[in-house]
């Protein structure tokens, strides 16, 4: 049942590439009980839609220009501190329908506030069946990013912001001291974002930490 009462959940469907909105719209359009009120091609322009029509589930693309899809996802469920929120109006459930699937993504997106997370290649059958769990206002997640989810929260603590500045820099090969002088902070200063690092990653040099900062996401075009 949609949270409208008629039994109808509404969807808006935000991606930037309009082949695959098409796509995704053509998907809930054989479902009698979904109906796609709207479609936009980055985070702002779903933002304005979502308050004017007030959707019941938001389908958002990740990676967009303007505004991306975790910064619409928090402007639109009100995460803390975050977003703007929606006054008396009830926020609609946001799912994130992506091909990245990285720790820091996935992070993200949950932080921000999204109810789901879903990758591009999910099944028809799943997708729908996604959007009606979400609009009743259960979490949907995609098979490999609940187990990615589940793990980095019990086996790694997240990086901070200055230790990732600082593997960004170890990435370009820059020393210690240069890394310092980069940041202007103390070479020991450096070298104790460092250590911090290698235990939340479970390393123990430069190589091995930036390496895996890299595959979990934390890192991205390093």
């Amino acid at each position: 049942m949609s949270p409208a009462g008629n039994g109808v959940v509404r969807v808006l469907v935000v991606d930037d590439h309009p082949v695959v909105r098409s796509g995704i719209i053509g998907m809930l359009a054989a479902e009698p009980d979904l109906e796609v009120v709207a479609e936009a091609g980055d985070g702002e322009q779903a933002v304005a839609l979502a308050r004017d029509l007030s959707p019941d589930v938001v389908l958002m693309d990740l990676r967009m220009p303007v505004l991306d899809g975790v910064g619409a996802t928090a402007a639109l469920v009100g995460a803390p501190g975050r977003g703007a929120g929606r006054g008396t109006t009830p926020a609609p459930r946001v799912v994130v329908l992506t091909t990245y699937e990285t720790d820091a993504d996935i992070l993200r997106a949950v932080e921000a506030g999204a109810t789901g997370y879903l990758l591009k290649d999910t099944p028809r059958d799943e997708l729908v069946a996604g959007v009606r769990a979400a609009a009743r206002g259960q979490t949907v997640l995609a098979p490999s990013v609940a187990t990615r989810l589940v793990t980095s929260v019990r086996g790694t603590e997240r990086l901070t912001d200055r230790e990732i500045e600082v593997l960004r820099l170890v990435a370009r090969g820059l020393s210690n001291a240069a890394v310092g002088q980069e940041l202007f902070i103390a070479e020991a200063t450096v070298k104790t974002h460092l250590l911090r690092a290698f235990a939340k990653l479970g390393v123990d040099d430069r190589t091995a930490a930036v390496t895996v900062a890299m595959q979990r996401g934390f890192l991205p075009g390093a």
